[in-house]
């Protein structure tokens, strides 16, 4: 099957045009090329509880030897009704199309064929669930730096060419979370910044952006992640502040997505203590219904956070949580554990619903959503992907070129004493990247840039020893000039602030680059120059390459664009960034 001009040239066209619909499905089986009647009244009327039950259950998809979905995933559509999925990592777009489609033909062949909402994290692009042939862009703090709505606009209508042309409705974007909180070890970076204007603001843009592409936005996490110390994969986080606080700083931001039409929102396991001190957010009645459906007026789609997360599961087990969460207000459970979670999270709602512990008008009143949803973005209409189209789209040569744009824009210079940036690309001099996580493809980046020899060093952890960094210095010997990149999710380890103290004691001349959270100066306040690229996530250390390449730009002489969209101790505030 030949990929349609056309298909390409709209896709391409769509990060310069408001609202172009990009015919990604535009060939499509024929059997599904026919005009679909989408009624939630009549389909609802026609469910059994299992089907009912099926829709508000969302599964990881479990994959087999050959990277296609496996038989445990096929019953879960086919026997236990699943309605949607969050993508389990194919490589390429053109086996994300084809995984996808596999999962919509199950879907078909079910008594009543619904369609599967197909969805992912993909915060900074496709790249960030489908790793190879995607076009990465930058975090969302990247964003916050650039300053320039029309960027997060664009960013937002690249990643909805990329996931519609792999057969993807749903994005778990943009995190509306303020990150008022520096140690904060699981937003970070993931966050616009710690201003909510700021936040608000880009939420906004990005969840229009996504509506006139035609993808689902999720904006996360509700009511608000930003302010924690805690990473809810791992521990319960609670947050102490105040009502007003809640609602000066934290709520803006999901307010604008819904005046902005969002159709559905993702829960927060956070203990917010002003509204419920018992329940996290994600299984309490007082914040799901009470806050956000009858205060704040949203009457769109509820989604948990993964279910499988210890915040959740350590303190009250899925089972038992999953009813907690539907009874709470939400309408999808996801469910992110193994097959037998899923199969749990199915079998603890069903059995809630013959005991009559959750009503039917309540079950039937999520499905309903759901289905509105699946009506909405015509989500039956365009179930089928098309694999050549979705590599062709994927990671274009015009995306690409936009995303480094993008990369220069976010990229900022905080601190240049002495002149020391920027550095010849031209000279031929010899440089060394040190660091102490992917510094393989930052020193990639700087490598095409500079004509001269590009050396690499990396610790074996993220506090690298004495004994490693007396290496480093050895392997600075050879160098004309270092960059050295550092990377935190919370507190900087002081085995890297040792690393950068020591290559700078060598004379020569060093440039400190921050590739994760902006604050790591504040641990070595002496090196002459510092540049922050807000590229690698905390938790899973993803990486944008769009930032690394924006920052290799800079450091060898490309004007940098970015400025805080936080606050760097007491001496460098919000808004600040140098230019050469």
């Amino acid at each position: 099957m030949k990929v349609l001009p056309a298909v390409v040239t709209a896709a391409l066209g769509l990060a310069l045009t408001p609202a172009v619909q990009v015919p990604v499905h535009a060939q499509a089986p024929p059997s599904d090329r026919r005009q679909q009647r989408c009624d939630p009244d009549a389909t609802l009327a026609r469910m059994t509880d299992e089907e009912k039950i099926g829709q508000l259950v969302m599964a990881v998809t479990l994959d087999g030897p050959d990277g296609m979905p496996n038989e445990q995933t096929r019953h879960l559509i086919q026997d236990r009704g699943l309605g949607s999925f969050i993508t389990s990592e194919p490589r390429t777009p053109g086996l994300a199309a084809r995984y996808n489609n596999r999962l919509q033909e199950w879907a078909r062949d079910t008594r009543l064929g619904l369609p599967l909402l197909a969805s992912g994290d993909f915060e900074f692009g496709t790249t960030h669930n489908v790793r190879e042939g995607t076009t990465a862009l930058p975090n969302a703090m990247g964003l916050g730096a650039a300053r320039d709505p029309a960027l997060a606009r664009e960013a937002a209508l690249i990643t909805a060419a990329e996931a519609r042309a792999m057969g993807f409705h749903w994005n778990y974007a943009p995190v509306a979370d303020v990150n008022t909180r520096p140690e904060n070890p699981i937003i970070g970076v993931r966050s616009f910044g710690e201003r909510t204007g700021l936040v608000r603001d880009l939420v906004a843009t990005q969840v229009s952006a996504y509506r006139n592409a035609g993808v689902i936005a999720t904006p996360k996490h509700f009511p608000g992640h930003g302010d924690t110390e805690t990473d809810s994969h791992t521990g319960l986080p609670s947050v102490g502040y105040d009502r007003a606080t809640l609602e000066r700083t934290h709520l803006p931001p999901f307010a604008a997505a819904i005046d902005a039409g969002v159709p559905a929102i993702m829960t927060a396991h956070v203990i917010v203590e002003a509204i419920d001190p018992e329940l996290p957010a994600t299984l309490s009645p007082k914040v799901l219904t009470g806050l956000l459906r009858e205060e704040m007026g949203f009457d769109g789609l509820i989604v948990t956070d993964g279910m499988a997360m210890d915040a959740i599961d350590e303190n009250w087990g899925t089972r038992d949580a999953t009813v907690m969460a539907i009874k709470a207000g939400a309408d999808v459970i996801m469910s992110t554990g193994d097959y037998a979670a899923s199969v749990e999270a199915v079998d603890a709602l069903a059995g809630a619903l013959r005991s009559g512990e959750l009503p039917e008008s309540r079950v039937d009143e999520s499905v309903r959503r759901v289905l509105d949803l699946k009506c909405e973005y015509g989500v039956a209409g365009h179930r089928f992907a098309n694999p050549e189209a979705a590599e062709a789209v994927s990671g274009n040569a015009l995306f690409r070129r936009r995303a480094e744009r993008m990369g220069v824009a976010a990229t900022t210079l905080v601190k240049n004493e002495g002149g020391v940036l920027p550095f010849d690309a031209g000279s031929g001099e010899r440089t060394l990247v040190a660091g102490v996580v992917q510094t393989e493809p930052f020193a990639g980046a700087l490598d095409a840039v500079a004509d001269g020899p590009v050396a690499r060093w990396e610790a074996s952890s993220f506090d690298p020893s004495d004994a490693e960094i007396a290496a480093a210095v050895r392997a600075a010997e050879g160098a004309d000039r270092i960059v050295v990149a550092t990377f935190s999710s919370a507190t900087l380890p002081a085995g890297q602030a040792k690393l950068v103290r020591a290559l700078r004691a060598t004379g020569k001349p060093v440039a400190a680059v921050a590739t994760g959270l902006p604050y790591d100066i504040t641990a070595y306040p002496d090196v002459d120059a510092y540049v922050t690229t807000y590229g690698t996530t905390g938790r899973t250390q993803r990486v944008s390459m769009a930032m690394h390449e924006g920052a290799a730009e800079v450091v060898f002489g490309t004007q940098p664009g970015g400025r805080l969209p936080v606050t760097i101790g007491d001496r460098y505030p919000f808004g600040h960034g140098l230019r050469y």
